[in-house]
């Protein structure tokens, strides 16, 4: 569990450095990198772990195929999302797209993505 809240730059290159305990977590679960794509509910890029997009991708695929909210919720999520890696250094690069529409990332490693001030790191675009 994460208990802190980092803000990192991002270069010139859109890329920004992912904190070394965030890395060393998603390292251990086997991801390399985070899937990124925009907020429901804020004007800003979510990053999370490859198995928390699988539950959310799985829980889409449970709604009625006739209701309006499915087919919202796979595009809004999974036809938006990004698998970025982590380079030597530990950054991930955004695309242009992300990074022309948003300006903060944030890159949850919890569950409970509603407790904003845990698990999360910070990037100002």
């Amino acid at each position: 569990m994460f208990l802190s809240t980092y803000e990192n730059k991002l270069d010139k290159k859109g890329r920004v450095s992912v904190p070394a305990s965030y890395r060393a977590y998603l390292s251990n679960i086997g991801y390399n990198g985070a899937v990124c794509f925009p907020s429901f509910n804020n004007q800003c890029i979510e990053a999370w772990p490859q198995d928390r997009i699988e539950k959310i991708s799985n829980a889409i695929d449970s709604l009625n195929p006739f209701e309006d909210k499915k087919d919202y919720f796979a595009t809004s999520i999974l036809s938006e999302s990004t698998n970025l890696q982590f380079d030597t250094e530990g950054r991930i690069s955004l695309t242009s797209k992300l990074l022309k529409l948003y300006k903060y990332v944030f890159i949850y490693l919890r569950e409970q993505i509603r407790q904003k001030r845990k698990g999360f790191s910070a990037c100002k675009l």
